[in-house]
């Protein structure tokens, strides 16, 4: 959003507390100030100094600092749309809060982006501005709920809707407050306001920019916060006689021939902007056009754009079947710094969107129904590996929290004896700051001992995103046996069986899966809880070694697994357009599929064959 630098007359500070304290008075509430719980620190004297100096409530700029940065200053790194701090002042095309503070204040930019002092000095003057601005008279909003049009328009959210979305979530953070830990270890705690929005403040507010090429404000019909950027089924639906592969990047579902449920909500990054996303689904050219696409991306902001209809499915898993049955959502950021970009805005965006499609789709807030790119199984043997978004940062369990506060019930699952779940390191929920320690993949070893090394991982071992001797969170696997880590780590290490790409670095090389018995090393501290499912064997007559299949159909073969392996199955399917049953089960970090047939239900017991 294009923010008006306004000039203003700064009050000295005791004449702003008197008037502050004045206006309290005359209106029932109490002052910005007088309403903050106070702070000890650094941190807690800036909010304090900020809301003394700028007529800001100190529980607001606390609550947006909070929100935005969970009070970190993410070592002076920007997130994908150009923010810096725990305020988020941005500079892009669309808006430039950054420099407007630094005008505003008379500061140099750099002092912004590592010190959190200003930050909060800067935000607090921008959203001074932006009251201001929206005033008829041009004066502050005379209490908390007064400011609730401010804030919507701080978020410099492309479309409307979206800017409201904003300002509700950080009157959520007020109506409950919290007690959390700065970059500097100084714990910061923020009382609840017993606060109602005054909505009518943001009558003003609209979008901040023009929309990305090929969209528009038409309602697309299906989820109605969305922009509408659907593609022209002319060049893009692949039913169409007259579109060929690519660019086209989609089908109809309901032109198979026999029913296609939607089973799964894939989730996915862009590993670019929102105009990179938008770009490669919009090419027209079948030399260069990926013949991809998703139906839905959620930006860094939270505003949602709809590329294909919900009734369509789109090429967005790599995998044919899963994009059958799927529908595909894309959100701006990158999974291998996924902890600078991925924010609060952007997930809440998400959560709601996917908490339309639960509902639509009648499907249950879980892991098995709402799964990572990276959790998919690879296209047709050979032609694997698969993507592996949204990658180690993604946090799951705060985005199921989100889906779960937008009315969705979890569903009533007992824990299964013999499986293990683990669950994320969440600095959204914990007060954490933002960094690489949040990664939330698990390595696997070669046997009891993290000494014993890794198993081996199909690319370089500095990728971090590489998802083949791992596994991520909130993900059941049934285990045989645990053991302390002899080698002194404190970590415990669970048996479990899992498919290597172990033939990957051979000559001639094979992306053939072994089921091998392996090691998962869990480090002290760690969320771990039992998992759900149904434990079960695999078992076929006459044979050495079961396959294991990338979908529920016969001959999309990933890889092998010994006879009476056992593993965890969090649900079954009836094959498309038959009656035969397939049961899924977690094989390596990606699910794979089963026929009933060569399945065998086991009971813990049958799991836990030594406790070491």
């Amino acid at each position: 959003m294009m923010h008006r630098r306004i000039a203003f007359a700064r009050l000295s500070l005791p004449a702003l507390f008197t008037l502050l304290v004045l206006l309290a008075g005359l209106l029932g509430e109490p002052s910005p100030a007088s309403a903050q719980t106070v702070s000890s620190g650094a941190i807690g004297s800036a909010f304090e100094q900020a809301s003394s100096e700028f007529g800001v409530p100190a529980t607001l700029l606390k609550a947006l600092c909070y929100m935005e940065g969970r009070l970190s200053m993410h070592h002076g790194s920007p997130s994908i749309d150009n923010g810096f701090g725990c305020m988020h002042l941005v500079k892009n095309k669309h808006t430039d809060t950054l420099d407007q503070a630094a005008s505003l204040l008379h500061v140099n930019v750099a002092q912004f982006k590592t010190d959190i002092a200003t930050n909060i000095r800067g935000g607090a003057v921008v959203l001074r501005a932006e009251a201001l601005r929206l005033s008829a008279s041009h004066t502050l909003p005379a209490n908390l709920s007064d400011w609730y049009g401010a804030v919507a328009a701080y978020g410099h959210a492309t479309v409307r809707s979206t800017a409201l979305m904003y300002a509700d979530a950080l009157y959520q953070i007020l109506g409950t407050g919290f007690n959390i830990q700065s970059d500097t270890g100084e714990m910061v705690t923020l009382a609840a306001q017993a606060v109602k929005p005054n909505k009518a403040t943001a009558a003003a507010v609209q979008g901040t920019s023009t929309l990305p090429n090929g969209c528009s404000n038409t309602p697309t019909g299906d989820y109605s916060a969305a922009v509408n950027c659907i593609l022209d089924p002319n060049t893009f639906d692949c039913t169409l006689s007259q579109t060929v592969y690519p660019p086209c990047n989609y089908e109809e579902r309901t032109d198979a021939g026999y029913p296609l449920p939607v089973d799964y909500v894939v989730i996915h990054d862009t590993e670019g902007s929102l105009q990179d996303a938008l770009n490669v689904f919009q090419n027209t050219d079948p030399q260069t056009a990926p013949g991809s696409a998703a139906n839905y991306i959620v930006d860094s902001d939270g505003t949602v754009y709809q590329v294909v209809h919900d009734e369509d499915f789109t090429y967005n898993c790599g995998n044919y079947w899963y994009n059958q049955h799927s529908v595909g959502i894309e959100h701006v950021g990158f999974d291998a710094t996924g902890f600078q970009w991925y924010n609060a805005a952007q997930y809440l965006g998400s959560a709601k969107l996917v908490a339309y499609l639960l509902t639509k789709y009648h499907l249950p807030l879980s892991r098995n129904d709402i799964v990572a790119h990276g959790t998919v199984p690879p296209p047709l043997y050979p032609y694997g590996p698969n993507h592996v978004d949204p990658g180690p940062y993604w946090m799951w369990d705060y985005y199921l929290g989100l889906i779960h506060q937008q009315g969705i019930p979890y569903p009533q699952e007992t824990p299964t004896k013999g499986t293990i779940e683990l669950h994320t390191k969440n600095h959204l929920e914990k007060g954490g700051v933002e960094s690489p320690a949040d990664f939330n993949f698990y390595y696997l070893y070669n046997g009891p001992s993290t000494a014993s090394g890794r198993i081996p991982q199909y690319s370089d071992p500095t990728d971090i995103t590489d998802e083949t001797n791992n596994i991520e969170t909130d993900i059941s696997y049934a285990y045989l046996a645990k053991v302390k880590d002899p080698a002194g780590t404190g970590d415990t290490l669970y048996e479990i069986w899992y498919g290597e790409d172990d033939q990957v670095h051979l000559n001639p090389s094979s992306q053939f899966q072994d089921g091998k018995l392996v090691w998962l090393a869990i480090p002290p501290g760690a969320n771990v809880t039992e998992g759900t499912g149904t434990l079960v064997s695999i078992n076929e007559s006459g044979v050495s070694q079961v396959f294991v299949y990338g979908n529920p159909i016969p001959g999309h073969i990933l890889g092998g697994v010994p006879n009476g392996a056992i593993f965890d199955s969090g649900y079954t399917i009836v094959q498309d357009n038959s009656t035969t049953l397939w049961y899924e089960i977690n094989f390596s970090h990606r699910q794979a599929w089963i026929p009933a047939s060569e399945v065998t239900i086991v009971h813990a017991t049958q799991t836990q064959q030594i406790q070491k």
